[in-house]
């Protein structure tokens, strides 16, 4: 690429300097003559630069007509460029892992920042945006958090309105550009809204591209800004090949062949998922295949970071506090691993009190270690007992407690509680209206056996207040949890890992005359085995006799195995982390950042990325926490597919996702053109307040932006993106997707995202200490089939039924973990924004926009009001009464730390 120097003559009375910049694609024109005349053109020097000459000078007519034109209209312009540059906090934690010097001690002055401004008009010589000069920086004022540094540009007043900066970094560090403010315009303040990493330029050889706060359609993009939108989608998207650097911006999708660990161990090798097994897709790191499978990806060490694009990790304050909770999380994990083998019975918890004992006395060091001759001290190492130290209270490590064991500790026998967590609880998106009895299948016969039910409508009737079953459907009294079909096909192959023994599992619940939800029958199946032929289904129902309580207690817990593994695997991680990829990477490629949807989309897409990268080598590959220590064990991935096949995009909307399970029926008269049928469904009477206020907001936004019929239609780059979705982002899924025609169209497909992002994470997410914390309310796995008369287990039942309970619940080494790693989940981070909250300045200067936001977060706070009001309300018993956790996890607003309420903007953790 190239720049031109001019050399000729000029009338010195016409010439404002020795230099004059023509405003071209990143070009200087240099004059040094006394006369300009067409028989007198000027001879041309090829310099270095970044434009070719070809499209520098269409014509040497052209070229001498734009300097006359210049020249007779110049009067220079000062503006002044106000940069905000993030800190590097100094701490422990980061003065660690920071290489080199701070970036603020290698230049203090900023004068290896370099700016240039691109006009929204075009220079006529060149046909692309005007240029001004480039200009350095120099320090003006420091904060507690950012520096401020100031620049100068000299336009002439014919330059037109800058719509974009170019930024190089001649550091050798990078640095973190918050915002630009431009001044000295007759038109007023251009704000520049960039929360970027500019990397240096002996890594990102190009300039960065910031556009300006004001938001264009592709259709409408001002005529200099065309090609530097385009190339910057186009440096966003990549050529897909070539492993991917640290520092890059580059969105790529492909599959999770990066869960195994063949080269290790032949036991750790796991299937693709995408393709043969349906699963979304991830972005891609492009790194080499293992040695042992071609078709998996070589996959790094934990303390190794997987590839994400720059801006897609946390920022600053994100990372420490993670990294602060891991580390955390490793002690509330090691300690009792330590322990337990000082104990008679290492690893299990001996009495119930054992588990109690970890949030009400917690660990006493000293006491408990004393009498071995190595003590705990001499195990642990340095940075991890600093961390013991800072968490010790009165020599011992306790657990926060759960609000839910804090109110009530013998909730979790409680049937009535059972009932209200399928609406109030960790996965209220379970429970559907029963509309036919008995449940069918639709199963292979060869798989399950037979088709029916064990349930028998006699035996049911028995706690309906004298209704039939068929009068309780009728009068949508009846609901249903059935994980029979998805857990079915998986059950022999978990059953035969070691430690690990589930069913798939029924539960029909009653909505008594008091308005709770009790469980009336549980239906425990096996498929076809060896053993089995005929499979096995078996029914319970509530008892009053000791046997039968305890044997009712157990059928609870395996049906809480069943929810909790779903949960983490299908309506946490799937539908939430694993689905919301592919629209961060879709809407990096396709949208420019100067596309009002872009900027609509940017604060529910924040951290997702890297957290789910995190997750990735950490959570849910092999030998990670959810293998070890949930049902499904090394089948999660099998589980989590099952449960893709089954998601479509036009049921991820709250209204939509309740009309399918039964639980609201369309009305006309009511809000949201539904009516739920069971009033007192937490989740869903707060969520529809939620999907109502991101409704609101997403049509008033869209409106500004789309004022034709076919706006939407023409927008090349959101069909773009919605296609892109579909075809590259859900390959494997090829129903369930909504056109897009119209503004009505585009509202639900954003407003499905938004809720998707927010609200529908916020409730299977911040509640996961508070009910999976206490392994007795929430265990994430089971150790023993329930025994029938004839077994000889029957018998130990018999003897000792809460010893038996125990030994089916998770040992302490896996309960242990699941309380440290949910600790970690359910926390909210300092930086968190919450639904409502834009924390990035200047991130649009249009006055109609602005108006719109205001109006979304006064609608927020409304929510959170009319949620408080319901929480107080007595006739509301599954939200309220006497050891019942008022429902939290939808007020939009949360402080730092572990609070189960607040609805961040995005997956986020």
């Amino acid at each position: 690429m190239a720049s031109l120097a001019l050399t000729g003559s000029i009338s010195a009375s016409y010439l404002p300097s020795s230099k004059e910049t023509l405003c071209g694609d990143h070009s200087e024109f240099a004059f040094s003559a006394k006369t300009w005349s067409r028989s007198n053109r000027p001879s041309l020097r090829l310099t270095r630069g970044v434009v070719p000459v070809k499209n520098t000078l269409k014509s040497a007519d052209v070229a001498e007509q734009a300097v006359a034109d210049r020249v007779s209209r110049s009067k220079p312009v000062t503006l002044r460029a106000i940069v905000t540059i993030k800190k590097r906090p100094g701490n422990k934690v980061t003065d660690i892992f920071r290489k080199g010097l701070d970036f603020f001690v290698q230049d203090p002055l900023g004068e290896d920042i370099v700016l240039q401004l691109v006009s929204t008009e075009v220079d006529p010589s060149s046909g692309l945006g005007r240029r001004s000069k480039n200009t350095t920086l120099r320090k003006v004022s420091t904060g507690e958090h950012t520096v401020e540094y100031a620049g100068e540009f000299i336009i002439e007043d014919q330059f037109g309105k800058p719509g974009a900066i170019l930024v190089a970094n001649r550091h050798k560090a990078e640095f973190f550009l918050e915002t630009i403010s431009l001044q000295g315009l007759k038109t007023g303040l251009i704000s520049f809204s960039c929360y970027s990493w500019v990397h240096s330029q002996e890594n990102e050889v190009s300039q960065r591209v910031f556009f300006s706060n004001e938001a264009y359609l592709p259709s409408s993009t001002p005529r200099g800004l065309k090609d530097i939108r385009a190339s910057e989608l186009k440096t966003l998207q990549g050529d897909g090949t070539d492993m991917r650097k640290p520092w890059e911006r580059i969105y790529d999708y492909d599959v999770y062949n990066d869960l195994g660990n063949p080269d290790k161990d032949k036991k750790l090798a796991r299937p693709v998922a995408g393709g043969a097994v349906p699963y979304p897709r991830r972005c891609r790191t492009g790194r080499p295949p293992t040695k042992s499978d071609p078709r998996a990806e070589f996959r790094l060490a934990v303390t190794s970071k997987n590839y994400v694009p720059r801006d897609e990790d946390f920022e600053q304050v994100k990372t420490e506090a993670f990294s602060s909770g891991r580390l955390r999380a490793i002690v509330h994990r090691l300690v009792p691993t330590i322990i337990t083998h000082f104990t008679a019975t290492p690893d299990e918890f001996d009495t119930l009190t054992d588990i109690d004992r970890l949030f009400y006395e917690g660990i006493r060091l000293q006491t408990e270690l004393a009498e071995n001759d190595r003590t705990f001290w001499d195990i642990v190492p340095e940075q991890i007992r600093q961390l013991i130290d800072a968490d010790k209270i009165s020599n011992a490590i306790k657990y926060p407690l759960p609000p839910l064991l804090a109110k009530d500790k013998y909730a979790w026998t409680r049937d009535s509680e059972f009932g209200r967590q399928m609406l109030a609880g960790l996965n209220p998106l379970m429970i559907e209206r029963l509309k036919a009895f008995p449940p069918t299948s639709s199963m292979d016969t060869g798989i399950c056996g037979t088709l029916g039910s064990a349930f028998e409508a006699a035996e049911l009737e028995k706690h309906l207040e004298g209704l039939t079953v068929e009068e309780a459907i009728k009068a949508e009294k009846l609901f249903i949890i059935d994980y029979h079909d998805v857990f079915m096909p998986l059950i022999n192959r978990i059953n035969s890992l070691k430690g690990r023994k589930n069913y798939a599992t029924r539960t029909i619940l009653y909505l008594d005359s008091a308005n709770l939800l009790m469980p009336v029958g549980i239906e425990l199946c096996l498929p076809v085995s060896k053993d089995k032929p005929n499979g096995s289904k078996r029914a319970f129902y509530p008892t009053k006799d000791a046997t039968g309580f305890w044997i009712w207690q157990l059928c609870k817990t395996h049906v809480r195995s069943n929810h909790s593994a779903y949960h983490q695997v299908v309506s946490h991680w799937l539908q939430t982390h694993a689905c919301i990829e592919p629209y961060v990477i879709a809407t990096n490629r396709q949208l420019s950042a100067m596309h009002p949807v872009a900027k609509l989309l940017d604060p529910h897409l924040r951290y997702t990325m890297q957290i789910n990268a995190t997750a990735r080598q950490t959570l849910i590959s092999a030998g990670g926490v959810i293998e070890q220590c949930f049902t499904p064990g090394q089948f999660i991935l099998e589980l989590s597919s099952a449960g893709y096949e089954q998601w479509r995009f036009d049921k991820q909307g709250l209204p939509a996702d309740l009309l399918q399970r039964g639980m609201a029926v369309e009305d006309k008269n009511s809000p949201d053109g539904l009516r739920l049928v069971l009033e007192d469904y937490p989740y869903a009477a707060d969520g529809l307040l939620v999907w109502s206020a991101l409704k609101s907001w997403v049509t008033s936004y869209l409106s500004v932006y789309y004022d034709s019929p076919d706006s939407i239609t023409s927008d090349t780059e959101l069909q773009a993106w919605w296609n892109e979705i579909k075809t590259k982002g859900h390959p494997d899924k090829a129903e369930g997707w909504p056109s897009l025609n119209n503004k009505q169209d585009l509202v639900e497909i954003l407003t499905s995202i938004m809720w998707v992002a927010s609200g529908h994470h916020a409730a299977v997410n911040f509640g996961q200490f508070l009910y999976s914390g206490y392994v007795l309310n929430l265990p994430s796995l089971t150790r023993k089939l329930i025994p029938e008369k004839d077994d000889p287990e029957y018998k130990e039942l018999l003897q000792n039924p809460q010893g038996f309970l125990l030994a089916t619940l998770p040992n302490q080494t896996q309960a242990t973990t699941v309380m440290a790693v949910l600790e970690l989940l359910s926390t909210h981070h300092p930086d968190e924004e919450y639904l409502g909250q834009r924390v990035q300045k200047y991130w649009t200067g249009d006055e109609k926009v602005l108006e719109a936001s205001n109006e979304f977060e006064e609608r927020v706070a409304e929510v959170q009001e009319i949620i408080e009001k319901r929480n107080n309300d007595p006739k509301l018993m599954h939200r309220h009464g006497a050891g019942v956790p008022a429902y939290e996890l939808l007020l939009p607003t949360s402080g730092p730390g572990i609070t189960a309420r607040g609805i961040p903007n995005s997956v986020s953790i």
